[in-house]
């Protein structure tokens, strides 16, 4: 079989990722950039309608914690480009009454949910570079330590609370964590600091716990966790493009910083939303149900590749 043939197999025999979610609801929160943007766009891929939440907007972004040009309205385009319906919300995950005010506005206008994608994070300043890590507690900052677990944990909590109500009011209903490493990883390996390892663990739990809760009424949870992810700040970080990015693998190179290894199994931020969006799809997700799960795993169960053909995994090492 040609390239072309496998490709089109692998993408669910029609170039449509995971199968199709047309006339499926799915709101991801958090879908400025990053995995939030690249999970949206894989929803849309699949045909879904896309609520797209965050808080960078073209209408102003005073409220996130970056300066950057990404926004949901960007984000809801690429959706409607990709063939599903994209729309733009702007919310700050961690006022009540904004989220209170999205739930009321996805019942008022779509009458129920079918796949909410917690993906609130926005802490990559806090963590800091390399240099920072493994600084003891005590010599953390800890205002910033503390907004950190604010942005990582309790924007899901306040999310999920006030939107799960619409996700059990029909069978199926598919809630999905977004972290970075698995439990198992998770549990055996220090990350970065006290206050990112407890964030990163505690959204793992999260998926455990609501899952419990979900099942009875025919819902489930799952924790995914993206690889060594070519998003825009890691691009940027690089000095390469998406076209350009084994350029930072080239150890002669005087443009920019070079990547380690590692960076040679990175992904881009599709990847992850393709095995989302085929999870979704899945009739039988709720064995899935309070797992925790890569990229990696989830490209290697429903055969989806990442924009370039390839299926990468760079959580294999561990």
């Amino acid at each position: 079989m040609d390239r072309d043939g496998e490709l089109d197999r692998d993408l669910g025999g029609d170039g449509d990722p995971g199968g199709s979610l047309r006339g499926k609801v799915a709101l991801v929160a958090g879908a400025t950039r990053g995995a939030g943007r690249g999970i949206a766009a894989a929803l849309g891929e699949s045909g879904a309608t896309v609520i797209c939440t965050g808080r960078s907007s073209r209408a102003g972004n005073t409220a996130s914690d970056y300066d950057r040009p990404e926004t949901i309205e960007e984000t809801a385009e690429l959706v409607t480009s990709l063939g599903g319906t994209g729309v733009p919300v702007q919310v700050d995950h961690l006022e009540h009454d904004s989220v209170r005010a999205l739930a009321d506005r996805v019942r008022g206008e779509f009458g129920h949910l079918d796949v909410l994608v917690n993906d609130i994070w926005g802490g990559e300043e806090l963590t800091g570079g390399p240099p920072q890590w493994d600084t003891p507690i005590w010599r953390l900052d800890l205002e910033a330590g503390l907004r950190m677990l604010r942005l990582a944990v309790e924007t899901h909590l306040v999310t999920s609370h006030f939107l799960l109500p619409l996700l059990i009011e029909r069978p199926g209903g598919l809630l999905v964590e977004v972290t970075d490493g698995t439990t198992e990883i998770n549990a055996s390996t220090y990350r970065i600091s006290v206050f990112y390892d407890l964030a990163k663990a505690s959204v793992n739990r999260l998926a455990f716990s609501q899952g419990h809760e979900l099942a009875p009424h025919g819902g489930s949870a799952v924790a995914v966790t993206p690889g060594w992810m070519r998003s825009e700040m890691m691009l940027e970080h690089f000095g390469v493009t998406e076209d350009s990015w084994r350029d930072a693998l080239n150890p002669e190179r005087a443009d920019g910083p070079v990547a380690p290894a590692d960076f040679s199994e990175s992904e881009t931020p599709r990847f992850v939303g393709r095995g989302i969006a085929a999870l979704a799809a899945d009739a039988d997700r709720a064995r899935w149900n309070q797992r925790s799960v890569t990229a990696g795993d989830l490209a290697r169960e429903y055969c989806v590749t990442d924009v370039d053909g390839t299926r990468p995994d760079a959580w294999a090492r561990w």
